[in-house]
């Protein structure tokens, strides 16, 4: 007697419900909180999504811009001086990251990454410090400029940015 066996095809890894559900919330400009690696409980900005993965990385990942290290306290009786130079110890990074190993959170910043960073640019050592140093620049310069942001919205997620994680 033949045996009748039902065959039900999964869909293939990369395209798992929860994996769906995850890049749909991960867009450029969303903040999110790296989980695992050199970074790992620090905050970054998805600069662009790769769903499907590319020829290099067969997984769904993201660039993502954040900051290794935040600027120092600032009180309002500081002169501007001091607190020009108490940002200035900002150091950016900018790195491929899974998208399994970042944490979406529900604050959005309206820095323009995509034209402070170019891909091309990540491959060579040394073009990679200049972006890094755009980086670093766009990043000050949005960090003492906070109150010209129109969006309330916008303004939020820039502010939780450029605090330190409390956890």
């Amino acid at each position: 007697s033949k045996v009748l066996t039902t065959t039900t095809s999964l869909p293939p890894k990369s395209i798992l419900p929860k994996q769906l559900n995850k890049m749909a919330v991960i867009k450029s400009g969303k903040v999110v909180i790296v989980l695992a690696g050199r970074h790992a409980g620090k905050k970054a900005v998805v600069v662009k999504t790769f769903d499907e993965g590319n020829s290099d990385k067969k997984f769904s990942h993201c660039l993502v811009a954040g900051l290794a290290r935040g600027p120092r306290k600032v009180t309002r009786s500081m002169s501007k001086k001091k607190v020009e130079k108490r940002t200035k110890t900002m150091k950016p990074f900018i790195k491929y990251i899974n998208v399994r190993h970042i944490f979406p959170t529900r604050y959005v910043v309206d820095l323009d990454l995509k034209k402070a960073v170019d891909e091309a640019d990540l491959v060579d050592a040394e073009r990679k410090v200049d972006v890094k140093k755009n980086l670093k620049k766009l990043f000050h310069e949005r960090y003492l400029n906070q109150k010209d942001i129109t969006s309330e919205k916008k303004a939020q997620g820039s502010n939780y940015f450029f605090q330190k994680l409390r956890f």
